[in-house]
């Protein structure tokens, strides 16, 4: 894979570092801002509706700009929106600062994956798409047990500042590495970035998307106190199971890239079944630490698996003007993110025990499972359906 990949992947590194460490904070930021844990899990909400709004605004707004440029802007700010985060003073100012630093996130990863695909051969460009997530994935094994221990040790300010400087290397190797001219702006513009978006079947497969989000965050936003509270895992212990868990999303992510290569549509249906079945298997062990823990892997494995063949969808659904619906993708997968957080916490708030929580992870998870075999099916008989012209189906 070309060096320009592996600097997309210093930059997810720092993404995704930002965007799950929180997960491992909430009890550390709910104590010190003085608000519940639910209401520090809506850090994990505003951080999605952030992607979700900023990813269309910023994808739209630079279109006609160079790739590297953009990429290099986007880093930039998540540089600024870490360091807002660590000096947070209260929680309003704190769910700011999360906004702000999530603004670039979609278009960062949909532009990323359009240009990560555009610098290998096409049986490759779901690898290729893998790799750059990869970032993501090892955020998971290094920067969220790293970043929780540190905000444990050092207080959770610690690790924003952290993720601040590995942001400033991310920023480096972008400028360094990416070449200049990568995956010029679509031919047609805006106008052909949004047409694309007449296309059922890239709605479909951004639908998939955050169902398959919210499933892995109903249950990971309140994973902490389902460790502990549940599984009976000490708190320093809960670091080496998020370690393990970003060891599954690792495996998952370079598994799912391989699958999407050979057979997209088939690795997203088998996956989806898998993780329904997963969080009812979750549910009867979730009191038995060894059982636990394993499952926590494979939750991670599964997690992942999915995510390089749902990008690499939507590039291939919308070819013709790839950027903004790639973009919108990243937006999707993080509504799924907001959702999924906020059907966690409205179901802790009802009195739904953590031990049952994962059900809604298998709720969801079936619902994605039945719109991914819709898609298929609009495959096989070689229909699409255009939202801009719904009376006319082409075949």
């Amino acid at each position: 894979m070309p060096l320009p990949i592996l600097a997309l992947a210093v930059a997810s590194f720092c993404i995704g570092t930002t965007e799950f460490v929180i997960m491992g904070l909430l009890p550390e930021v709910a104590a010190d801002l003085g608000v519940s844990i639910p209401a520090a899990g809506l850090l994990v909400t505003g951080y999605a509706l952030g992607v979700v709004f900023g990813a269309p605004v910023i994808a739209i707004g630079t279109a006609h700009l160079p790739r590297k440029s953009v990429l290099i802007g986007l880093a930039s700010l998540f540089v600024v929106g870490n360091l807002l985060c660590a000096i947070a003073p209260n929680y309003w100012l704190l769910m700011a600062a999360r906004v702000v630093t999530a603004l670039g996130h979609g278009a960062f990863f949909g532009i990323g994956s359009v240009v990560a695909a555009s610098l290998v051969p096409v049986n490759k460009r779901a690898s290729a798409i893998a790799l750059m997530f990869a970032g993501l994935t090892l955020a998971n094994i290094l920067g969220v047990p790293g970043g929780t221990a540190l905000g444990e040790a050092l207080g959770w300010r610690a690790t924003f500042y952290a993720v601040v400087g590995i942001g400033l290397l991310s920023v480096a190797a972008i400028a360094w590495l990416v070449p200049s001219g990568v995956a010029p702006p679509s031919a047609g513009g805006i106008a052909s970035e949004v047409k694309v978006l007449g296309k059922l079947q890239v709605w479909l497969s951004m639908i998939i998307s955050a169902l398959a989000s919210a499933s892995l965050f109903a249950v990971f936003t309140y994973i902490k106190p389902i460790l502990t509270d549940v599984t009976g895992i000490s708190i320093p212990a809960v670091t080496w199971v998020l370690l393990l868990f970003g060891a599954g999303m690792t495996v998952g992510n370079i598994i799912g890239g391989k699958l999407a290569d050979w057979k997209l549509m088939p690795t997203v249906l088998g996956t989806l079944a898998l993780l329904a079945l997963m969080f009812v298997v979750m549910v009867k062990i979730s009191d038995m630490p060894s059982a636990m823990i394993l499952t926590v892997f494979f939750w991670g494995v599964l997690t992942f698996v999915i995510v390089p063949p749902m990008q690499m969808r939507v590039v291939e659904t919308a070819s013709e003007a790839p950027n903004l619906a790639s973009t919108l993708n990243q937006g999707a997968f993080n509504m799924g993110n907001a959702a999924g957080a906020w059907f966690g916490g409205l179901a802790i708030s009802f009195g739904v025990p953590y031990q049952y929580l994962p059900l809604v992870g298998t709720a969801t998870a079936v619902i994605a499972l039945g719109v991914a075999f819709v898609s298929a099916r609009l495959d096989r008989s070689g229909t699409t359906l255009d939202y801009a012209d719904p009376l006319r189906s082409t075949t």
